[in-house]
């Protein structure tokens, strides 16, 4: 059986569907999937097993420039690819008019989220058999109860398996500090970042502090200096990233998508929610535990922080005050067992 998939973003959203496959895989042996997904994220599919072909789309770079996308040929040669082979069936993931479009051009009979469970539900008017998913539980479970009803078996009660694993440094003393983040108030504070790479490094740890771009380069450094245990990663592309994620020993990390994939590659760790609600969309892994604020307007889903009570809260967002390092500190010690 041969399966097209269309999930094309987030980075966390590509992660939360591997356990999906897993399932598929196990349930029905033999099945392949091809999965389109954004060119930055290629990688993260190519990790499972299941996955025979991986379709890279650039989207976000050709909506940009349509004009210049046309006249390369890059489209043409897309459809092409995408059209090249009649499927047993086509999932639509990700419930977007985005991931419609692609869905549409696919052959096979396409399958995703109803009108009521798609995040645009204008989306489920692409499909040929549309599925009933409840909204309120976590993205992993979604996509695999979405999976269990397109492919016809039954939904696993089984744990999460994201068909990848960890493979942890010889010393046993390597940890990554996720610290770059979109939304303002994702951001974990930069003194609480120091206090805890200090904590680390005093235990015994080497910490690693990775960074995408120029700004978090110099978050890096600033949450290094000082310290000679803590150390600035070189910029690398997602592939090579992903190696070494397999490699360390342990995680810190805010709400990104990085957190989600340690979580995918087994490494045990803990990753912070103060403006968004982990019930939802927080780390799954076997030894990965998503933490809280504990404060009166969380998870306030906003990008921008609008609380407006004690003005004299000691670090912004005033949610994280909650989430010291000392607390941080101990829960991932926790995690790690002995």
């Amino acid at each position: 059986m041969r399966v097209l998939l269309v999930k094309t973003s987030s980075m966390g959203d590509v992660v939360h569907t591997l356990p999906a496959l897993t399932d598929a895989a196990q349930a029905l042996p033999g099945i392949q999937f091809d999965w389109v997904v954004e060119e930055a994220f290629q990688a993260i599919p190519a990790m499972h097993p299941a996955v025979a072909d991986v379709l890279p789309v650039a989207l976000r770079r050709w909506r940009k420039h349509p004009l210049r996308t046309w006249r390369s040929g890059e489209w043409r040669q897309f459809r092409e690819r995408l059209q090249a082979q009649t499927y047993d069936r086509v999932i639509d993931a990700q419930g977007l008019i985005k991931s419609a479009f692609l869905t549409r051009r696919a052959r096979g009979e396409k399958h995703g989220l109803d009108k009521a469970s798609a995040r645009e539900g204008w989306s489920a008017r692409a499909l040929d058999v549309a599925h009933a998913v409840p909204r309120e539980q976590h993205a992993i479970s979604r996509v695999r109860q979405l999976f269990a009803d397109a492919l016809g078996y039954a939904l696993p009660d089984t744990a999460p398996d994201y068909g990848v694993q960890a493979h942890g440094s010889a010393a046993g003393n390597r940890l990554v500090f996720f610290h770059g983040t979109t939304w303002p108030t994702k951001h974990w504070p930069m003194d609480y970042w120091r206090r805890l790479a200090g904590q680390a490094t005093e235990a015994g740890y080497e910490v690693l502090l990775p960074h995408g771009d120029d700004m978090e380069k110099q978050r890096a450094e600033a949450i290094a200096a000082g310290n000679p245990g803590a150390r600035v990663m070189p910029r690398m592309p997602l592939g090579a990233l992903i190696e070494t994620l397999q490699g360390l020993d342990g995680f810190v990390a805010v709400d990104t998508g990085l957190a989600h994939l340690a979580a995918a590659a087994g490494l045990p760790g803990v990753a912070l929610y103060g403006p968004t609600d982990p019930s939802l969309t927080g780390v799954l892994g076997a030894r990965a535990r998503s933490l809280s604020a504990a404060f009166p307007c969380a998870p306030c889903v906003q990008e921008q922080c609008t609380y407006r009570g004690d003005q004299g809260a000691p670090v912004q967002p005033p949610c994280f005050s909650t989430l010291p390092p000392e607390t941080v500190w101990g829960a991932f010690r926790e995690v790690m067992g002995p």
